[in-house]
């Protein structure tokens, strides 16, 4: 993966006046009223009264910082660290919860450099507040401090200003953040290709070393290697088709490398037929659709059926099945067809491109947090499309983000929505959605093992092996022993089996306990078959 540095910028708000006038107000030096930043991804980070703020590095009020202190590298992506942002800027770092002592740029600052590096800022400048609170000035500080730290927000205010007078302002610094967003993944796509040609000439090179040391004849591929393809130097500027086809081959080889060493998820082929359910859908819509959706439909066809990549669908195209999941008006039968071309386009490894999309609006999880709301058929094609979900990496990963925002008037996450969905699979009276349940709950225990090293922003809970888990494993557990009660199959006992094996070790002490509290007794079940006679073994040692 990808590396990225992180950098703290340290500012002084008193601009050198803390230093030299405190030891005459409060008898103690302080060296500073200290304002930090975190600066990744080319942009500088920051909390103020305003909320959460990015802007180039170094160009706030305040000018450039104290000092810079590297924090470290991560390989978050900055798809997964905007959702995180923009999650934060919904719930725990919204503008009205700043408290300049309690909650400021500073705590701010230490926990974005949890989530990214695993790093602390330094201690000095979360235990300042402490210092000034204690000190003998008492209630004159806060509004001192206040004053100096209004210096770091004239550019904020400028920008509210300028969104009053222009409407538009707020839909231009979307479309910005988009092009940026783009270019981002432009430059880390350039630095893929830069690293696998450097590989593949290094590989080249010692052949060729190794051949001319064994004196044997060097192949005339490896004398003419420096015509046959460019200088890593120049790759960046323009690169030979052929030359990006092969790098983009030998990347879906390690992606399928990368499949075959985990455990492999539950997850539906060859149920469907893409051109049927298209059809079908087409025939729902006729007539209804305005102009603009129109074209959405013909770039859905080219997308599914065309089965060409996800650069054949537009910015505007999940607004499009938004009205198609939402608009009552429309028959029940549209969403159902339109949730399952959504359950084959998940089987595809560019599905992730698409569900980026999403990170604003939020309109497929929306839709899957309502399950319960919706009719029988509707949610069996929604935990088809989840189930499926898990075939690829990326988009499995995407249903674990934690980053959260509000809907109707709770706070939840892709994690949560993903966990509600197995839940009310699992336990629903429904044959067909409880056997999806049980392979959504399967793939989400499963896919803990290539989860769990990724950078959070807490440190794990004692006992914990996956922050993802932490708040959801219970529920899960709890879903799991409630629907051992209904005497499932083999096949359906195995993967739920499979995923209780996973919990105890995720949560070494609460799901055991709960397990011993509420049973049933895993080893009720013993004797079905050996396969699930293997995990109860496995659970079986964490409950003694």
């Amino acid at each position: 993966m990808t590396s990225n540095k992180v950098e703290l910028y340290i500012y002084d708000l008193s601009k050198g006046m803390a230093a030299a006038l405190s030891p005459m107000l409060i008898n103690k030096k302080i060296d500073g009223i200290w304002h930090t930043a975190i600066v990744v991804y080319g942009r500088e980070y920051f909390f103020g009264s305003h909320g959460i703020s990015s802007c180039n590095p170094g160009t706030t009020a305040l000018g450039q910082p104290l000092r810079v202190l590297t924090l470290g590298e991560t390989q978050v992506p900055y798809s997964v660290f905007i959702d995180y942002i923009n999650g934060l800027s919904e719930s725990t770092w919204a503008g009205p919860t700043y408290d300049l002592f309690h909650h400021n740029c500073n705590n701010f600052s230490e926990e974005i450099a949890q989530f990214l590096c695993g790093c602390s800022i330094p201690k000095y400048i979360l235990d300042l507040p402490n210092e000034v609170l204690s000190s003998s000035l008492g209630p004159a500080i806060p509004l001192l401090v206040s004053q100096l730290e209004k210096s770091a927000r004239p550019i904020a205010e400028e920008q509210e200003r300028a969104r009053e007078n222009s409407p538009d302002l707020e839909q231009l610094n979307s479309q910005i953040e988009e092009v940026r967003y783009r270019s981002f993944l432009l430059e880390q796509r350039r630095k893929t290709i830069k690293e696998k040609l450097a590989k593949k000439d290094r590989k080249k090179e010692k052949k060729r070393k190794k051949l001319q040391s064994q004196g044997s004849a060097i192949p005339v591929e490896l004398e003419e290697v420096a015509m046959a393809e460019p200088e890593v130097n120049g790759a960046e500027s323009r690169l030979p088709t052929d030359q990006v086809m092969d790098l983009e081959e030998e990347e879906r080889r390690e992606e399928e490398e990368k499949k075959k060493s985990r455990e492999p998820p539950v997850v539906y082929k060859d149920l469907l037929d893409a051109k049927t359910e298209f059809d079908a859908l087409l025939g729902l819509v006729d007539g209804k659709l305005s102009e603009e959706e129109q074209r959405s439909m013909e770039e859905l066809q080219v997308y599914m059926i065309g089965d060409e990549g996800s650069w054949a669908l537009s910015d505007g195209f999940l607004t499009f099945i938004g009205r198609l999941l939402h608009d009552k008006n429309l028959p029940n039968e549209v969403r159902v067809r339109t949730l399952n071309i959504l359950a084959l386009a998940a089987l595809k490894d560019d599905v992730i491109l698409v569900l980026h999309q999403d990170r604003k609006d939020h309109v497929l999880m929306n839709y899957a947090f309502d399950i319960d709301r919706h009719s029988p058929e509707e949610q069996e094609a929604l935990a088809l499309f989840v189930a499926n979900m898990f075939e690829n990496l990326s988009s499995s990963e995407w249903l674990m983000y934690i980053s959260e925002w509000s809907y109707n008037n709770q706070q939840t996450s892709n994690i949560r929505v993903t966990t509600k969905v197995a839940v009310h699979s699992l336990l629903s009276d429904l044959p067909l959605l409880q056997e999806r349940g049980t392979a959504i709950i399967h793939n989400l225990a499963c896919k803990e093992k290539m989860f769990k090293n990724f950078r959070l922003r807490q440190l794990l809970p004692k006992g914990s092996l996956s922050k993802v888990f932490d708040d959801v494993a219970v529920e899960l557990t709890m879903a799991l022993l409630q629907f051992f009660n209904s005497k499932p199959n083999e096949e359906h006992l195995f993967r739920c089996m499979k995923a209780l094996s996973k919990f105890v070790q995720i949560s070494a002490q609460e799901v055991p306990q709960l397990i011993q509290m509420i049973g049933p007794d895993p080893r009720s079940f013993k004797g079905t078959s050996e396969r699930i006679d293997q995990l109860i073994e496995q659970i079986g040692a964490k409950l003694r």
